[in-house]
């Protein structure tokens, strides 16, 4: 503020009325305050504001946003971050961006005008544009994306092996005596439905079965599983197993089929991924991929300490992947 009055010849009061939008400031005035502090990237320091009259020291803060806090596994890699944080003297600030892009625009400009030191990240499902990543990273903010990565910008990042997480789900579903398997995956904008699905089909392919469109559905969660599972069973060519791409729609498919008289894992076999804490809570319990959400956070945390502290330069692309497992349980033979 007192480079913006000096370049303007004003009192370093009228800048921080005019910055706050303040009345007691002339319109053109606060105008032409407000333009040269946007043309010059001046943004105004919150947790400094907050702390000017206070003894208590800026602590160091961690932004993380993720898609929902609702889920499971969103929730165990944020145990893993704080508790990684916590162990080098970090506080974490989490906010969630409800899979919309403008929120989550939002939540990376308000992140750093807080000046936190860093951030970590899982893209929303709506994120087609980057640039809001990229302004961050241009700005010297440290950033570590985990499980949904963006691919618009070179940024660290943790996440699952995916593609060996399905082919192994898959293959496994094959070697039951499974032959007509169906997938229900996301859009493909994200990488880690892609990994999902190339990981399913190339099982499919290297154990000699046809790759069959009409037995995919983009479907995400249990609500839609519970819509759309009886319509699989319309035509010729019906499923006799099924791979979700998380948790949640595996449940709403293993309802669904229940419900329509089926028997689970002789009619028709299920496998999820994720393992919360709902794949034992159903009946039969869910076979499933397992995460390890929290080994996620806690790799996640480690590098944007890293990059903070300055043992893992800004520079340097840190890629990490946390292997998965195959839990077997009563829905598969």
């Amino acid at each position: 503020m007192k480079d913006i009055a000096r370049e303007l010849g004003v009192s370093v009061a009228t800048v921080s009325r005019a910055l706050k939008d303040s009345p007691r400031i002339s319109l053109e005035q606060r105008q032409k305050i407000q333009q040269y502090a946007q043309d010059h990237n001046f943004t105004p320091n919150v947790l400094a504001e907050g702390l000017r009259h206070s003894r208590v020291q800026p602590l160091k803060i961690i932004g993380v946003i993720i898609p929902e806090l609702v889920h499971y596994y969103f929730a165990s890699i944020l145990k893993g971050i704080e508790e990684e944080a916590g162990a080098h003297g970090y506080h974490v600030m989490v906010a969630q961006s409800g899979e919309h892009y403008e929120r989550e625009v939002r939540l990376c400009q308000s992140f750093y005008e807080s000046k936190v030191c860093g951030i970590i990240v899982s893209q929303a499902k709506d994120t087609q544009r980057h640039d809001h990543f990229q302004r961050l990273m241009d700005a010297g903010v440290p950033l570590v994306f985990f499980d949904r990565i963006s691919t618009g910008v070179t940024a660290s990042r943790v996440v699952v092996d995916d593609y060996m997480g399905a082919f192994n789900a898959t293959t496994h579903l094959i070697n039951t005596g499974c032959r007509r398997i169906a997938y229900y995956g996301s859009q493909m904008n994200l990488e880690i439905a892609k990994n999902r699905f190339n990981g399913y089909k190339d099982a499919l392919l290297k154990n000699g079965l046809p790759f069959r469109q009409e037995l995919t559905r983009i479907c995400d969660t249990r609500q839609d599983a519970e819509m759309i599972t009886t319509d699989m069973f319309d035509g010729d060519t019906y499923p006799d197993a099924f791979f979700a791409i998380n948790d949640d729609t595996a449940i709403g498919i293993l309802y669904t089929v229940k419900r329509m008289g089926l028997r689970v894992p002789e009619d028709v076999s299920i496998c999820g991924f994720t393992n919360d804490d709902r794949a034992t809570s159903c009946d039969p319990m869910l076979t499933t991929v397992e995460q390890r959400g929290v080994q996620v956070g806690e790799e996640a945390a480690d590098i944007l300490i890293g990059h903070v502290e300055g043992t893992i330069p800004l520079n340097h692309v840190e890629r990490r992947i946390v292997r998965t497992r195959l839990i077997l349980r009563g829905t598969t033979r």
